[in-house]
């Protein structure tokens, strides 16, 4: 039970402050008067309405009758400012480094709970941990202690209405609720000042060694930044491929093996020169990753670091207004915050007393994703990472950094030791890496079965049939095994990697992509679902107003690219213009001065103040008038020139909650007043007895019953709905009359001057979609990509927006519902957030939650929107939708795609997510892909994901996924390039190991080929831009080989025809072109011209054969858009420069012939080699035909299949 303001304890019935105020009310107090005397006055004397308050005494109580004892309650903390300077003296001024009488956790539970418990427990700790007083005093302290106790009663036993998390209070309509509100203000000015010993007026002392200890007790508000990778680590990060560790272990043995098995008085000269170029090559690729990851590092610190130094904040110590930035922000500071310029809270608070007219309106969507503001009151929390929209007060710093709340969430991004896993841990690689890991170990394993058949054939016919010297021998067949194993294994690969994805991700920078790690270049190309909030990603994050009901008429905007105004003038309804000019001129006056707005043209460039009256402004502004010209120009309402000094005669009725309108009057020329009311529409509407329509008909039941339902039509679609209306009043009126007849929304009697009004128009304002969205989500759909929307907002709210923007359908709504609702949707494509954790959570044996993956899976196919959702459901949805195998049970998926037509993708899904908000953290690093706003976001949200739009545009995700599909397609085209070089060159190595006893092709020119050679291969395929072609495909599965049936068919035809003329070159070569054979030059220790022919000729051949890998489909001209990549030519040109160059003065170095080749020589190279294009074409006839075969196969067998599918009997 609840006490009423009169009942106290009998503790509190002997105590009295009367002689302490009558003692203080006009000299500023006694210095010698105890703290604890001084706290009685703070926390008000509830027993004693009769306290005389200085200058206050005997005046009228603002809220009259019930309400004069809690006036004048509310009145002594404005009359004993000078005794509350003596409590916080004497708590302040304590021995230095006296502990606080609470803990970091005690005020961080605050912060978490935000309930008048947690609140009431603080207190009651801080009553038994008060510090010592001075002799004599004892029992000054123990009332001290008391009279908080009996604080703690009456808010400890209030229970919060909002069910946890805020401590909204109704409206003060009783004497209960009344003491209610003065109680919270008591004890958070009792916070301030008896616990945190800090002054509401003059905040902490700005001494260094107090706030030192402040930041020792209780925290820094600088969160350390993310710890940046080392340049050591990121390279032993980049050595851990499974490629470069193969070259690691060839190169050490190739040297090993080289440098000690030399004959007697054989000298080594550079035979360790190979196994010294792979070590080398591995240096380079580890050393190129390595730098651009570290590059990138740094790019995004300082991206943020530009931003981070003019992060400040306004807090007053030692009793002066100071700058400090956020990081210099300590527990008891008291901040000054003020909606002009939207401060954006940089810890967590608790806002102090008096309550300023107006109140502070705070706007926490970066934490709930709700865009609704929320109205604050002394004593409650105000959250870190909350904006102040409207209003100005002061609040008292409770936590700070890792202990605030949007510190704990910042936390949980950086993997701070303070963060406890959630059991919601995924992947963490790459699907790309994740498919190029399983290749490298196919090809690792390949070229080790190639290395061991070329040792034991060699060993057999050595030994078994050429009778050799197995002690002679044996070494060398190691080498020719090895380097057959060297030529399998692709050297280039990593370092194409490498380049295909920091050329493409400078490319998206360019395009407003700020990728902060390379492998989400890919990863997007890849990506299944988006999972996008609403607020600030699909829509402005600024109230506009889309619909408005005039003249008997409804101006329903739904173009987003069109403002409301422009359309109503546009309409061939449109209203007259004396309508228009009423709507303008009552939209110009009855707006705070806070509001503001500023144009350049048409476009909104910057607003301050409240955002709904910002959408009306803004609406005025799209109908063709200025507003502040009007206001300026409007008698009783202009604060400039000669009409200022009649602004007196104007007259402000602020907003309330009680009343929920706020209203103008400003006089006529001819007389009297015109008052001009907007509000709540079921208020204002309520209080119209006549409409303008160009004349002023009075309003019957009829007409106000179908504005009512236009008003919910507007609701249910998301808006929120305003009605304008103004009254002509005569001279002489009582503006503070009482009507008899008419309630406020509490119950209490409204205004006269208020009633009787004229409806003016009914304006619906919602949060506005982007105008590129639209086109944005249709591309993502076609793209095979599904987007689902997550957010704070209500269910109507969230279909409105789901339903403009693309992402729900007509077919997502039941046969024959008419409006595009929350009621109307199917089962589960719409969820509120209580219901998604309640079904897809479960208690376990031991009673904890545990996430349920099967449950998940029956909901997440047809879910589209999740409202009223929570950060953790997001984080929930990414975790779920990431590890569903849905796919696997093929009964299922059938049955989705017969009675629903959803189709489920077939592999584990790659999830997308994108936030601006701090809530959205969590999620944005535990999906595959996180997206950030550059400009809305805010840094925690940055921090965490992995991609940075930089112009906020949800439109620049399809061209991430346009880039990431490219990257994933240039890395195949180098694949397909560089897996038929290894195909070829182990073939060749085999049978010449098999016939010869080595390799024609040297471990060194295999290594040029593959390094050298193929990086710029990868660069030049890298820089094949992206067409849209490639979003009219579906996302690639992640189980998918990244090698594809098409590119062996390529691989295979091209090896085989590269291997026809390297064994017609080592075979009849010599014969031919009249050379001696390679194989006795070699054994007479030089580079013969026979082995340097066939290694031209295989370059070559991967020269033209590049050209062909630039298509993937089987294109039958593949030289289609060439000329649009001016830097594939240019690679391709400089590659052919220097394989001349080292052909004709490798000598030694490149295993080639001293005197290079002849004329004739170079002409059938490069004529071989131009014979791959034509075998292309070979290639990609054989391979359509044999394809359209196997698919009327297919086609036929499947068929049959379902035939006797139909036909089967259903056993009864």
């Amino acid at each position: 039970m609840v006490k009423t303001f009169m009942e106290v304890s009998p503790e509190e019935e002997s105590m009295t402050t009367a002689d302490s105020l009558d003692k203080d009310d006009n000299s500023g107090g006694d210095e010698n008067t105890s703290p604890q005397k001084s706290l009685g006055i703070m926390l008000g004397d509830a027993n004693n309405p009769e306290v005389s308050h200085g200058d206050n005494a005997g005046r009228t109580p603002r809220m009259g009758g019930l309400a004069a004892v809690v006036d004048s309650s509310f009145r002594s903390i404005q009359s004993a400012g000078s005794v509350l300077s003596n409590l916080v003296n004497a708590f302040v001024l304590v021995a230095p480094k006296t502990p606080f009488p609470v803990t970091t956790k005690d005020l961080s539970d605050l912060s978490n709970e935000r309930t008048h418990q947690a609140l009431a427990r603080v207190l009651q700790k801080a009553a038994a941990n008060l510090p010592p007083c001075a002799p004599g005093e004892e029992e000054d302290l123990k009332s001290a202690r008391v009279r908080i106790e009996a604080l703690v009663r009456r808010i400890g036993t209030v229970e919060d209405e909002a069910g946890g998390h805020e401590m909204h209070r109704r409206t003060p309509d009783s004497m209960e609720e009344l003491q209610r509100e003065s109680d919270m203000e008591h004890a958070a000015n009792a916070l301030a000042t008896v616990i945190l010993r800090s002054k509401p007026e003059n905040g902490i002392t700005n001494d260094a060694s107090d706030i030192e200890f402040r930041r020792e007790t209780f925290g820094t508000n600088a969160i350390a930044d993310k710890k940046l990778d080392s340049f050591l680590k990121l390279c032993w990060n980049a050595v851990q491929d499974f490629v470069l560790i193969m070259l690691i272990v060839l190169g050490i043995i190739g040297i090993v093996v080289e440098t000690t098995t030399l004959e007697e008085g054989q000298e080594c000269g550079a035979c360790w020169l190979e196994g010294f170029a792979i070590l080398l090559s591995v240096c380079i690729v580890v050393l190129v990753t390595a730098g651009i990851d570290y590059a990138k590092q740094f790019a995004f610190i300082r991206l943020t670091r530009s931003l981070h130094d003019t992060n400040t904040k306004a807090v007053i110590r030692d009793g002066h207004q100071m700058s400090v930035t956020d990081d210099d922000i300590v527990v008891g500071d008291i901040l000054s915050v003020n909606a002009h310029n939207l401060a954006s809270i940089p810890a967590d608070c608790v806002l102090l007393g008096p309550p300023i007219s107006g109140g502070l309106k705070m706007d926490e969507s970066s934490l709930t994703g709700e865009s609704k503001l929320i109205s604050k009151k002394p004593g409650d929390v105000v959250l870190s990472g909350t904006t102040a929209v409207q209003g100005s007060a002061k609040m008292i710093v409770i936590a700070v950094g890792i202990n605030s709340v949007a510190g704990r969430i910042k936390a949980r991004v950086y993997d701070s030791t303070d963060h406890d896993g959630d059991g919601l841990d995924g992947d963490s690689d790459s699907p790309l890496f994740v498919k190029l890991e399983t290749l490298a170990k196919r090809i690792g394993l390949a070229g080790t079965l190639a290395a061991l058949l070329s040792f034991v054939v060699n060993c057999i016919k050595g030994f078994l049939f050429d009778g050799l010297d197995p002690r002679s021998y044996i070494i060398e067949y190691i080498v020719v095994a090895i380097t057959v194993l060297a030529v399998a294994v692709p050297e280039g690969l990593p370092l194409a990697v490498t380049l295909a994805l920091a050329f493409s991700s400078n490319k998206m920078m360019k395009e407003q992509n700020l990728v902060k790690h390379l492998d989400a270049c890919e990863t997007m190309g890849c990506a299944t679902t988006i999972c996008t909030d609403k607020t600030g990603t699909l829509t402005s994050n600024k109230m506009t107003a889309r619909s408005i009901y005039t003249n008997g008429t409804d101006f329903s905007c739904t173009d987003p690219s069109l403002s409301l105004g422009d359309f109503v003038k546009g309409s061939p309804d449109r209203p007259k213009d004396s309508i228009l000019n009423m709507i303008v001129t009552l939209i110009a006056v009855d707006t705070m001065d806070e509001t503001t707005v500023e144009f350049e043209g048409d476009r909104l460039t910057a607003s301050t103040g409240n955002p709904t009256e910002v959408a009306l402004l803004v609406l005025a502004h799209s109908l063709g008038e200025d507003c502040q010209n009007l206001r300026d120009s409007t008698r009783g309402r202009s604060l400039k020139g000669s009409l200022s000094e009649f602004l007196v005669e104007g007259k402000q009725i602020e907003f309330s909650s009680a009343r929920k309108m706020m209203s103008w009057a400003v006089p006529k020329i001819e007389g009297g007043y015109r008052i001009y009311c907007k509000g709540a529409s079921e208020v204002v509407l309520a209080r119209c007895t006549h409409q303008l329509t160009g004349s002023t008909p009075a309003m019957d039941d009829e007409a106000r019953q179908h504005i009512q339902g236009v008003g919910e039509v507007y609701s249910r679609r998301g808006m929120r709905t305003l009605a304008l209306a103004y009254r002509d009043l005569p001279d002489g009126v009582d503006f503070d009359a009482k009507s008899a007849n008419t309630r406020n929304a509490d119950g209490t009697e409204a205004l006269e001057v208020e009633t009787n009004l004229t409806f003016v128009a009914l304006v619906g304002i919602e949060d506005p979609l982007r105008p590129e969205v639209q086109g944005a989500i249709k591309q993502c759909y076609e793209a095979g990509i599904d987007v689902r929307l997550v957010t704070g907002d209500s269910p109507n709210t969230a279909v409105s927006i789901a339903y403009q923007a693309g992402i729900l359908k007509d077919f997502h709504f039941v046969d024959g519902s008419d409006e595009k609702i929350a009621a109307n949707l199917k089962p589960n494509v719409l969820m509120e957030g209580k219901v998604f954790r309640r079904k897809v959570y479960r208690i376990d044996d031991d009673g904890e939650k545990e996430f349920d993956q099967t449950a998940f899976d029956k909901i997440w196919p047809h879910l589209r929107v999740l409202a009223r959702s929570s950060p953790d459901d997001k984080l929930t949805l990414a975790h779920g939708l990431n590890q569903s195998t849905l796919f696997t049970d093929k009964r299922a998926c059938l049955t989705l795609k017969v009675e629903d037509n959803i189709s489920v993708f077939p592999d584990r899904q790659v999830v997308a997510m994108t936030g601006d908000g701090t809530n959205d953290a969590p999620a944005l690093k535990r999906a595959d892909i996180g997206f950030a706003m550059g400009i809305a976001g805010t840094q925690i949200a940055k921090d965490a994901a992995d991609i940075i739009l930089l112009d906020d545009n949800f439109a620049s995700i399809v061209t991430a996924a346009k880039w990431g599909r490219n990257v994933y397609a240039s890395i195949q085209k180098f694949l397909q390039f560089q897996l038929t070089v290894n195909i070829s060159a182990v073939v060749t190595a085999l049978i010449g190991s098999f016939f010869f006893a080595k390799s024609p092709l040297a471990a060194i020119q295999m290594l040029w080929v593959n390094l050298i050679m193929d990086s710029l291969a990868s660069l030049a395929l890298a820089s094949e831009p992206p067409t849209d072609e490639l979003l009219q495909r579906n996302p690639v599965n992640r189980s998918k080989s990244i090698v594809t049936t098409r590119m062996w068919a390529n691989m295979l035809g091209q090896a085989a025809y590269q291997l026809a003329i390297i064994m017609f070159l080592l075979f009849g070569g010599p014969q031919v072109f009249k050379l001696k054979p390679g194989d006795q030059v070699e054994r007479e220790g030089q580079n013969s011209m026979h082995y340097t022919f066939i290694f031209n000729a295989f370059v070559w051949m991967q020269l033209f054969n590049e050209v062909n890998a630039r298509s993937l489909a089987g294109e039958f001209n593949v030289f289609k858009g060439i000329h649009r990549n001016p830097l594939f030519c240019c690679i391709l040109l400089v590659t052919a420069v220097l394989q001349v160059i080292m052909v004709e003065f490798g000598g030694k170095a490149l295993h080639v012939s001293d005197d290079g080749l002849t004329g004739e020589l170079w002409g059938w190279s490069l004529l071989m080699g131009a014979g791959s294009l034509p075998v292309q074409q070979f290639i990609n006839i054989v391979y359509n035909h044999c394809h359209l075969h196997y698919v009327a196969m297919r086609d036929r067998k499947r068929l049959v299949s379902a035939r006797r599918l139909s036909t089967r009997q259903v056993p009864v």
